[in-house]
């Protein structure tokens, strides 16, 4: 056990949100109601907040966007996820040819059916990874419909035509470590977590605990924390900024929606900073499963707010330190090495 869990391990009183239909909830997500149970009853914590408590993961394939060839298409029948699946078995077999895959790449992958994944970014050829798994969904995004972020403001535009969007995009080297991303530079992985690079899943493992006037999200990816204040208090000033920007919670039924502001002019979420808001939503629907919503609102980077719905299934590993700085200096010094041969070959020519 890492010295984080240990010491927010005094904080973990149970919770668990719920009181919902399963089948309910899958007819509204979009999924296959076999063997959902038709109730449910939530545990409480000892103050009688729903109980959250437990380790949860996404380790869906389901693509943040809805794919072109599915635009009309919400969700997929049985018998296409059973296909799915099986492609995807075939594709990313162990010891197979296939890349490693990770992000939306799984789903689109197992819908373009090819004899074997090759990610021209990959610099470590064949690697084995954890299968994952599907429901019927064939988007995140669950607003707008159409199952797609929407379009980017003109001022958003023409900020990610400039420098820092080309380096974002891998279209100029980095001149600086500062050009580098958070998570490469392993400060943060950043909020919220959709799309991610770790075949575990795109939103990662949470650790959740609660304790009085508190929910913690502890996460094994950079073994971040945040700590969510429940007591009403207003937003930090707003000349205040980190990161992850300013979290405050509070309970709406079952509900646990935290409103979070405040975040960097340095954050970068698809091209949003200082400017994003978002609301997210934690609501247990069964046992071994959090439904996790987020609203992202930026208005100078979409032309309108978009939200996503996660499925976060209990899961009975133990989380282990994610041990991300060992050993990054000499990954970082590696990668400026490269730009900079890159700048002389380019001179050269």
């Amino acid at each position: 056990m890492s010295a984080a869990e240990m010491s927010l391990g005094v904080l973990a009183s149970v919770v668990v949100l719920g009181g919902f239909a399963v089948s309910a909830v899958c007819q509204q997500a979009g999924l296959s109601q076999s063997g959902a149970a038709k109730t449910w009853k939530a545990s409480r914590t000892w103050d009688g907040q729903p109980d959250l408590q437990g380790v949860w993961m996404d380790n869906f394939a389901t693509p943040v966007e809805r794919p072109k060839q599915l635009e009309a298409r919400a969700t997929l029948t049985d018998a296409e996820v059973a296909e799915m699946k099986q492609r995807a078995a075939r594709i990313f077999e162990p010891g197979g040819g296939s890349d490693y895959a990770a992000g939306d790449a799984v789903f689109l992958t197992a819908l373009a059916n090819p004899r074997e994944f090759k990610n021209p970014n990959s610099t470590s050829g064949a690697v084995e990874m954890p299968p994952r798994d599907f429901d019927n969904r064939t988007s995140l995004v669950v607003d707008p419909p159409d199952g797609r972020i929407p379009p980017l403001t003109a001022e958003a535009r023409q900020r990610l035509a400039g420098r820092s969007g080309a380096l974002a995009a891998g279209l100029r080297p980095p001149d600086r470590v500062q050009d580098l991303s958070s998570a490469i530079r392993c400060i943060t992985a950043g909020v919220p977590r959709i799309g991610g690079r770790y075949g575990a899943g795109d939103f990662g493992n949470y650790q959740i605990f609660q304790g009085p006037g508190y929910v913690v999200l502890f996460s094994e990816v950079i073994h971040e924390i945040r700590l969510i204040p429940l007591d009403g208090r207003p937003h930090l000033p707003q000349n205040v900024r980190s990161w992850s920007g300013d979290s405050r919670g509070r309970w709406e039924g079952d509900t646990l929606v935290v409103d979070t502001t405040n975040f960097s002019p340095q954050t970068n979420f698809m091209g949003a900073a200082e400017n994003l808001h978002l609301i997210e939503r934690f609501t247990r629907v069964a046992a071994d499963e959090i439904r996790y919503e987020v609203t992202v609102d930026d208005r100078t980077t979409w032309t309108r707010p978009w939200t996503v719905m996660v499925r976060l299934i209990q899961s009975q590993e133990r989380m282990f330190e994610f041990a991300c700085h060992e050993g990054n200096a000499a990954v970082l010094e590696d990668m400026l090495t490269a730009a900079r041969a890159g700048d002389k070959r380019d001179g050269a020519r």
